[in-house]
């Protein structure tokens, strides 16, 4: 088995696929206006707008209604990170901060209030977990 992606559904699927564009700096591969994806070498954001939901199961998504899960994203530098987005992300809930585990780490929401955790490696421990 491979772990392959990661989907988020929204009521506003071009505001959140430029947002997470902009923050990564990775172009959105769209398949139809409700459904993109931002591939890197590890796996892929996926993005759905909420039009695609009954597709599935009518209801089984609720869009900007996280309280669980964190997207994580590895940077070569999340201070750098941290001063590119300082215009765009609207909530940061922690600056750029050394973790106990080695990493460290920039906390924000999304535009949906999803958490996104962006992290550079920087204990000898972590960067060897990484393989940095």
């Amino acid at each position: 088995m491979n772990f392959v992606s990661v989907r988020v559904i929204t009521d506003d699927i071009t505001r959140l696929v430029a947002f997470y564009e902009r923050a990564t700096g990775i172009a959105a591969d769209w398949a139809t206006e409700d459904f993109a994806e931002l591939r890197t070498a590890a796996g892929t954001l996926a993005i759905g707008s909420t039009r695609t939901v009954p597709l599935f199961a009518p209801g089984s998504a609720h869009p900007a209604d996280n309280r669980s899960v964190i997207l994580e994203f590895l940077v070569e530098d999340v201070d750098a990170v941290y001063k590119n987005l300082a215009d765009t992300v609207e909530d940061f809930v922690n600056e750029p901060t050394t973790m106990p585990w080695g990493n460290r780490a920039l906390l924000f929401r999304d535009p949906d209030g999803n958490l996104v955790n962006f992290f550079t490696p920087v204990t000898p421990a972590a960067v060897a977990r990484f393989g940095r």
